[in-house]
């Protein structure tokens, strides 16, 4: 895996992976806000990857969604640089008639065998989860790598 982000002027850039290009910057005054920041992708990045594991083992579990997403959350801490994330917070939002059952085990095998993403990040700063199936939260938990 390889990728380059290239300066295009004040703080922004542009990231390249294969063919794919995307934009970022800085929030101003440092930058022009025109784009995600590289924090904003990490989130995307956590979120993206645990959501593709989560979607695939509820299709395995013949789980009928209607629709998915999940949302990240990290607040970051003050002070002294670097500004890093004290923890992350995903929410899993699942609609249609799917067993919470299945739900919770799809999301726990995510974050705690196969996303990448979320393993190299909990690492170094806690990622806690909430399930809700619609609108009702149905498990929470933490993801816990060995």
């Amino acid at each position: 895996m390889k990728t380059k982000s290239t300066w295009t002027e004040k703080m922004k850039f542009e990231a390249q992976s294969r063919d794919f290009k995307i934009q970022m910057d800085a929030k101003s005054p440092m930058g022009s806000d025109s784009a995600m920041t590289p924090k904003e992708l990490l989130l995307l990045a956590v979120s993206g990857c645990t959501g593709m594991d989560v979607v695939a083992l509820l299709k395995k579990f013949k789980q009928p969604f209607e629709t998915f997403a999940v949302e990240a959350e990290g607040e970051l801490t003050e002070g002294k640089a670097p500004s890093i994330f004290k923890e992350i917070i995903l929410t899993f939002k699942i609609t249609g008639n799917v067993e919470a059952a299945k739900a919770i085990e799809a999301v726990q095998l995510s974050q705690t065998k196969y996303c990448g993403v979320s393993a190299m990040v909990a690492a170094s700063v806690p990622i806690h989860y909430t399930v809700e199936i619609n609108d009702k939260k149905v498990g929470t938990g933490q993801a816990k790598f060995s």
